[in-house]
């Protein structure tokens, strides 16, 4: 059941949410005025609160200053009075902004034991930061096998003004964060390579993820839609193309998206002790790139952020020195270590497709085999 702040909250916000995230933090609440998270409302009638307390106290103290100036002005002929070692206002500064603090650290303590209540959660997932995209971990038994990444989704025509730019531009990713609705959901929040932060407001949540440290943070999210959010640390050249969406849906429709994750992984699992053929692998390289190497290497492979594949040397030179590039990644540069984030097929997949594309046409065929053989030496 919601508690008075957060009652409070709703009903004071008949507004779109849209339009005040513009100029205020997110109110928990949805366009239709239904509560989105308990404690988002209750976080955003905190937040108020204390705000117009701030405001009452500035309204006072300007007003008396205000008063005095003008009432008690030096032309006027008013004599200063004076309150040196006056026992009584001495009592009244000290009393009064205890007073106001106590007034405020009573339902800012109650708030802040919420929001780091992690106990009795039904869900756990593990959220790592990359440069630049999130990859998610489903850590409980019925969830198993299931972890996947995160890429942002806005083409390259509208990054580059090619092409209109749509309504959730750099806020659309290719696989979002699913989670059924009423459900406490844990997250464990760390990063591979720089400080993250994973931030969705409209569901409450915000953690540094920081790598070698796991945070944690919680949220029961009561409405089905899609809530997005974006990195808000200075993570590195494309920390702004590192959105998150989260979608909140029913639990049987969660538990029929995880279905046929843990069956597209087994498939996966399959698929990498076949032998695909150079159709197959060319396709699914395509997707790989577009998803894992284009925001650096560039649409036509003519390089950006990292360099050209086109007429690469790594690309058209020694099969092991190109795998140790994407499976290694290159230390001092951009060039993250892909081993961990792809599967030996899609490492395979965009090897070949990288081999072949951009005119390099090597006619080389990498198979999924040929990279468990390199990372085993």
């Amino acid at each position: 059941m919601l508690n008075a702040r957060a009652l409070a909250a709703a009903a004071l916000l008949p507004l779109s949410a849209n339009a005040q995230n513009q100029i205020n933090m997110s109110t928990g609440v949805s366009d239709a005025g239904a509560v989105i998270t308990e404690l988002g409302a209750e976080i955003f009638g905190l937040h108020m609160l204390i705000f117009w307390i701030c405001v009452v106290i500035g309204i006072g103290v300007f007003g008396v200053m205000l008063y005095s100036i003008y009432a008690h002005r030096k032309s006027k002929g008013v004599e200063p009075a004076q309150f040196h070692e006056h026992t009584g206002v001495e009592i009244a500064w000290t009393v009064v902004p205890f007073a106001i603090l106590i007034l405020m650290a009573v339902p800012a303590t109650s708030t802040l034991l919420e929001v780091y209540d992690n106990d009795d959660a039904e869900m756990s997932i593990l959220i790592t930061g990359y440069q630049w995209k999130w990859r998610y971990e489903y850590l409980d038994a019925d969830g198993e096998n299931v972890a996947f990444f995160s890429n942002l989704a806005t083409s390259q025509e509208e990054i580059y003004n090619t092409d209109d730019k749509g309504e959730n531009y750099l806020l659309e990713v290719d696989e979002p964060l699913v989670i059924p609705v009423d459900t406490k959901v844990r997250f464990l929040i760390t990063a591979n390579d720089v400080i993250h932060s994973w931030w969705v407001p409209e569901i409450a949540v915000k953690r540094d993820a920081i790598p070698g440290f796991i945070n944690e943070a919680w949220t029961r999210v009561l409405q089905e839609g899609v809530y997005r959010g974006q990195c808000t640390e200075l993570c590195g050249a494309y920390h702004g193309f590192m959105p998150v969406v989260v979608h909140a849906v029913s639990r049987d429709e969660f538990d029929g998206w995880m279905a046929a994750k843990q069956g597209a992984a087994a498939a996966d699992a399959a698929l990498a002790a076949q032998e695909l053929s150079f159709d197959e692998l060319y396709a699914r390289g395509e997707d790989v790139y577009n998803a894992s190497c284009l925001a650096c290497h560039g649409a036509k492979g003519e390089g950006g952020l990292g360099n050209a594949i086109a007429g690469s040397t790594i690309a058209t030179g020694g099969l092991d020195a190109h795998l140790s590039v994407i499976v290694n990644g290159v230390a001092g540069s951009a060039m993250q270590a892909f081993g961990a984030q792809l599967s030996e097929v899609d490492v395979a997949a965009v090897t070949t497709y990288q081999r072949n594309a951009f005119g390099n046409n090597t006619g080389d065929v990498v198979q999924a085999s040929d990279v468990v053989s390199y990372k085993e030496g």
